[in-house]
């Protein structure tokens, strides 16, 4: 999978080297703008200023306290980065609990939730065409706390200090099903992420909401609510009936179609195979339908049993004439049904025509 660099900094960090940064193969830098409805971080402006002087992805972020009001914490973000804000920026709630509580305080998951989409709202509407993303723990994830169908940057430190090679080696995480675009996998020495994207994918998407004539992509991505068996001997097309963003609209509720034509458009599906015996082979390819007929069929992927699960990533790339969907099928080779217990699908889509 197409992964690339970032870091994040605040007023904790000093003035940085972007330029040594970017040449280190850093493609995106985040700084805190702002908390609350009244504080600023004292260094955003320099941070903010190197990382667009330096030719990074930018983005700033806001730290929540959802039991204050949400009208002036926006208000109190979008003035201070609205100076910076040109095409290409990022923004990102940082929804994350003190340690005592402090800023969650009286407040239910399901307020939180209803702030949280309050705030993402208002500042998608001071900035439109402009991506906004959520930046919050698994304890929020579990806990309903987290809007769905935007963005996510998920933190979390399985090795405490470590390199950028070693995240793009692991799995990408699955906080309660989701699938992160970024991944927070260090606090140390400095916070690193790497992006579920190429360098030009992540550029393309952070060019945000599009219009046809800026052939700017739309973000898809789709996952499974449930586990589900796949019984052997017969090409069966993914269903996916958990959907956190599908600003093409393509895709119907529980639907095997995640793309409509005309379009291109390129991306991945992961899938986690639980029952698949050792040696045995699942295959997979995308699949072309004209409403329920099927049209034709793109080269098959082997995906081939590993004792303890098994985990494959399946590259989506293709044009797609008018009038036909995309979907992905699997064949189960097996003797016994096999468990798909996760499926994720991100793709970025040009609509064409």
């Amino acid at each position: 999978m197409a992964t690339c660099r970032g870091m994040d900094v605040s007023a904790y960090q000093g003035t940085q080297n972007w330029a040594a940064h970017k040449s280190d193969g850093i493609v995106f830098a985040f700084a805190k703008a702002s908390e609350g409805q009244h504080s600023r971080d004292a260094k955003f402006a320099g941070h903010i200023t190197g990382i667009a002087k330096a030719g990074l992805v930018p983005g700033a972020y806001h730290f929540a306290w959802p039991n204050q009001d949400v009208a002036q914490e926006a208000a109190n973000y979008i003035g201070a980065v609205k100076a910076y804000a040109k095409k290409g920026f990022t923004h990102w709630l940082d929804l994350e609990r003190y340690a005592d509580g402090r800023n969650y305080s009286g407040r239910s998951a399901a307020q939180i939730k209803a702030w949280a989409t309050a705030w993402i709202a208002a500042v998608r509407a001071a900035f439109p065409g402009q991506r906004v993303g959520i930046y919050t723990s698994g304890d929020d994830l579990a806990a309903g706390r987290v809007p769905d169908g935007v963005p996510l940057w998920y933190p979390a430190y399985p090795w405490g200090a470590a390199p950028y090679s070693k995240a793009e080696a692991a799995a990408r995480p699955q906080p309660s099903g989701r699938a992160p675009l970024i991944w927070q996998f260090t606090s140390q020495p400095v916070d690193r992420s790497i992006a579920y994207l190429s360098e030009a994918g992540l550029r393309a998407w952070a060019a945000g909401d599009t219009s046809e004539e800026d052939d700017m992509p739309q973000y898809v991505n789709l996952g499974l609510a449930k586990p589900y068996k796949l019984k052997p001997g017969a090409w069966d097309s993914i269903e996916f009936t958990k959907e956190w963003s599908d600003e093409t609209g393509d895709h119907a509720t529980n639907g095997s179609v995640w793309a409509r034509g005309p379009a291109r458009f390129t991306g991945s599906v992961s899938l986690y195979l639980t029952g698949l015996p050792a040696g045995a082979v699942v295959q997979a390819r995308m699949s072309e339908y004209e409403g329920d007929n099927h049209h034709a069929d793109h080269p098959i992927h082997e995906i081939i049993g590993t004792a303890g699960g098994t985990f494959a990533v399946l590259p989506l790339t293709k044009r797609l004439a008018k009038g036909r969907g995309m979907r992905v099928r699997l064949l189960n080779q097996s003797d016994a049904p096999v468990t798909v217990s996760t499926s994720v699908l991100t793709v970025l889509v040009w609509k064409e025509g």
